[in-house]
């Protein structure tokens, strides 16, 4: 078996870029829907990831596919795979 087919697969996630302002760093913003365990309403909830992107080519506003990767400094545990739609 090869090396890559060892490895396990890796979570993918997608979402919106809220802060390009680091230098190969973002800032994305994954939404995902739940039900309220005593009220069962849907309800929105959202987290914060912080991405590699070593080419800085995603903005502000742009929808973005993210990957798993090692620790690359103390807050970022992804990055960017590609930029799926730029913003209007």
């Amino acid at each position: 078996m090869s090396q890559a087919a060892q490895r396990n697969y890796r979570k993918i996630r997608i979402g919106l870029v809220v802060s390009d302002r680091m230098d190969q760093s973002i800032i994305v913003r994954v939404d995902r829907t739940m039900k309220h365990p005593l009220y069962k309403k849907t309800v929105l909830r959202s987290a914060k990831l912080y991405a590699h992107d070593g080419q800085n080519e995603a903005r502000i506003g742009d929808t973005v596919r993210l990957m798993e990767t090692r620790p690359l400094s103390k807050s970022k545990r992804w990055r960017l795979v590609d930029v799926v739609e730029k913003a209007k």
